[in-house]
């Protein structure tokens, strides 16, 4: 039986040591293989994949409607306690008329 523990021993050490030489002369050529494979995936894969996001993205939106939405007053939005510092100091800093309202209603729409 010692003589059984003695040679799996011995095969188990010079497996090892084949095995570190192997890997320790491909690691050059794995490198260069790996970078070669994700140039590959990011052409076929990765930007192909953007371009049909991209390509969906833009087919919503020319199918978006560009209504705006019926102005409700609530009474817990718009709430100016204090003038804005700028301009007339009741519309926000990043004000844009076509989709912010004001306290009292989109801007344009006399009703």
């Amino acid at each position: 039986m010692a003589a059984l523990g003695r040679l799996s021993q011995a095969l188990l050490r010079s497996s090892l040591t084949q095995s570190r030489r192997q890997l320790s002369a491909s690691a050059h050529d794995h490198g260069e293989q790996s970078a070669r494979t994700w140039k590959i995936l990011t052409f076929v894969v990765a930007l192909p994949g953007v371009a049909v996001c991209m390509l969906n993205m833009y087919l919503k939106e020319q199918s978006h409607s560009h209504e705006q939405p019926e102005f409700v007053p609530y009474s817990h939005l718009r709430i100016r306690s204090k003038r804005f510092p700028w301009g007339d100091g009741n519309k926000s800093l990043f004000h844009n008329p076509h989709v912010n309202a004001l306290p009292d209603g989109y801007e344009g729409h006399d009703e």
